[in-house]
């Protein structure tokens, strides 16, 4: 006799489909729920944003915001002599009668400033490269010219005395950036008359200096020069690199090109050595890293075509202000009176700006606090825990 177990594949078949679908639906009730109880939360919140509408950003706000303003690029503006410092370059320049001198300084954070005959033209030399440095950038700013332009060199830009272009072949091509950057480092002529040429000669760029406030600052010869028909003035030379520093020409990237090609002056026998004299009485030579240890740098130009010296620069304080500062002086063909002239007047503004402020503010930290009678008691109230 024989068994046969009852057939349950019709049952079997239906009981899975139907848990799937009890399942789905215990789901949906509970993400119905949820949904229900979040909504509910945030009712009042949409509701205020659809009566008052998306809040707009104001006309100026973008997404990627501006830092703070940070530390103030100061102004060209002369408020208060040093009148101590201006009497020092006198009587300095007033040792040699035959030498005739000017300076200028100004501290472009506060305005302190001092200043011997800086608005007298005078032969400028190769001082001159600094405003064509700034005509450079400030076209190269304004797409007028790009940093990697070929300047072909005729004969008529040719010029001798300092730097080695001069020595290529006709029609030799060099790039803007690299004349820019010969005309600083080596001082050479020939890169600074491709410049001169390249924006447009010497009457419109005269026109230009004009422009900018530079009224003494004028190139009437190519380079070299040495009969001394280029000239500029202190002041001139000083507010040239003020007109950078200050933001007021140039924008920050073509300022920081210009501080990068002023770097690299391999020529620092006048007002560096001279600051540095005045800080610590060191001749090193060269005096960078000195410089650097008292929290000093020096972005210099510096002229020389025997008969007139000339040297213009940006200087950081220790203090983190700035100074423009330029010496020039005028003498005797190759006179080395000329050249300790301006290292003299650098040392004595250098310890004006520099070595007397760090030696009060030293002594000021040497002094002992005011002592306390010891018969004293201290006031009612003062001890730990008390607020003020």
């Amino acid at each position: 006799m024989s068994f046969s177990r009852p057939d349950r594949s019709g049952s079997a078949g239906w009981g899975q489909p139907l848990r799937l679908v009890l399942r789905l639906l215990v789901m949906g009730i509970g993400l119905g729920v949820i949904a229900g109880t979040v909504l509910k939360l945030l009712a009042p919140r949409l509701a205020s944003d659809t009566i008052n509408g998306p809040r707009a950003l104001p006309a100026t706000a973008s997404l990627l915001q501006p830092l703070p303003q940070g530390l103030p690029l100061g102004r060209f503006e002369p408020r208060l002599e040093l009148t101590g410092l201006s009497q020092a370059w006198a009587r300095l320049a007033a040792v040699d009668k035959d030498l005739k001198a000017s300076g200028f300084v100004l501290v472009l954070d506060d305005g302190r400033f001092a200043q011997l005959r800086s608005t007298d033209p005078m032969p400028a030399a190769s001082s001159i490269k600094t405003p064509v440095l700034l005509a450079s950038m400030e076209d190269l700013d304004q797409g007028l010219l790009r940093w990697n332009e070929p300047l072909t060199m005729t004969k008529e830009v040719v010029g001798g005395g300092a730097g080695w272009m001069g020595g290529s072949p006709l029609g030799t091509r060099f790039p803007v950036h690299e004349a820019a950057a010969e005309m600083i480092r080596v001082s050479d002529n020939t890169a600074t008359n491709l410049l001169i040429k390249r924006l447009g000669g010497k009457a419109k760029l005269n026109a230009r200096f004009r422009s900018l406030g530079l009224p003494a600052t004028k190139v009437n010869n190519w380079l070299p020069d040495l009969g001394g028909t280029n000239t500029t003035s202190s002041r001139d030379l000083a507010r040239t690199i003020a007109l950078v520093e200050t933001g007021e020409r140039l924008s920050p990237r073509a300022r920081d090109l210009f501080r990068e090609v002023m770097g690299r002056t391999v020529t620092r026998t006048l007002i560096p050595a001279g600051v540095l004299r005045g800080v610590t009485g060191s001749s090193t030579y060269p005096p960078d890293s000195e410089l650097r240890a008292k929290g000093i740098t020096v972005l210099n130009k510096t002229g020389d075509i025997g008969i007139a010296y000339a040297d213009g620069a940006l200087i950081q304080l220790p203090n983190g202000q700035r100074a423009v500062a330029a010496f020039m002086v005028k003498g005797p063909f190759n006179d080395p009176r000329s050249t300790e002239l301006i290292r003299s007047m650098a040392a004595e503004m250098s310890r004006v700006l520099i070595k007397e402020p760090a030696a009060a503010a030293k002594a000021a930290e040497a002094k002992p606090p005011l002592s306390r009678d010891p018969g004293s008691r201290p006031p009612a109230g003062a001890g730990v825990g008390t607020r003020p």
